[in-house]
């Protein structure tokens, strides 16, 4: 049996690369939240009468718009231009805050929900991000599941637009957060075990980790505790 021999300074020069692009990623990650809490104020300062008389149309809207600026950030990810993409994409996300935000914040509670939404989507990430990154585990065995759990939920959130089923809305925001927590854990692994090398991407994929724990938990906490003026 033959054993391929790598050399320490080869080794060291691997860790060196991964331990780089996770340190831009992180450098990225929070430089989008600039453009991300911009979108946001701006969104809240919409008028978004659109989306409440046709709020199908809006979603499927929204998702085309995100899906393409996602493409257009995927193929520029070489360049500088992915950056400027990068950070346009978390621009319109935060934009795209707008609605659930302005709801939230006619509660009488809502300044706090959001707080405890953003409070916990940190600790979870701050939790997940930490345990893939000492351990070294390698997470990538739950990729198909994980990609097979998005799009049974993408076609189950699609469909409750029609039907309008609270019950289900809950449990679709809920098993949202477990599957992008989950999530956080594959594309830290990724990073780690030198499976993204590219930290445009890299950030693209933890950005849309957090928005979307952000965006369900603020859900759940609505439904579950908001209080009414």
């Amino acid at each position: 049996m033959a054993f391929e021999y790598q050399p320490a300074t080869q080794i060291g020069a691997v860790a060196g690369t991964q331990n780089k692009v996770l340190r831009n990623t992180y450098m990225m990650l929070a430089l989008t939240m600039i453009p991300t809490l911009i979108g946001a104020f701006i969104g809240m300062a919409t008028n978004f009468s659109f989306m409440a008389q046709h709020p199908i149309v809006f979603s499927l809207l929204m998702f085309a718009v995100m899906m393409g600026l996602m493409f257009g950030v995927s193929a520029l990810r070489n360049s500088v231009w992915g950056i400027v993409a990068l950070l346009g994409f978390t621009f319109i996300a935060g934009f795209f805050l707008g609605p659930i935000l302005q709801v939230a914040l006619h509660l009488k509670n809502g300044a706090q929900l959001v707080g405890m939404a953003a409070g916990g989507t940190g600790i979870i990430f701050g939790s997940l991000a930490t345990l893939a990154t000492v351990t070294k585990k390698d997470f990538s065995f739950m990729g198909k599941f994980l990609f097979i759990g998005v799009i049974l939920l993408i076609v189950a959130s699609l469909a409750n637009m029609f039907f309008q089923v609270p019950a289900l809305a809950l449990t679709l925001s809920a098993i949202a957060v477990l599957i992008f927590s989950a999530y956080i854990l594959y594309d830290i692994s990724q990073i780690v075990n030198g499976g993204e090398t590219n930290y445009v991407m890299a950030t693209m994929g933890l950005y849309l980790d957090i928005y979307n724990i952000f965006v369900n938990l603020l859900s759940l906490l609505m439904a579950l505790s908001g209080e009414k003026d």
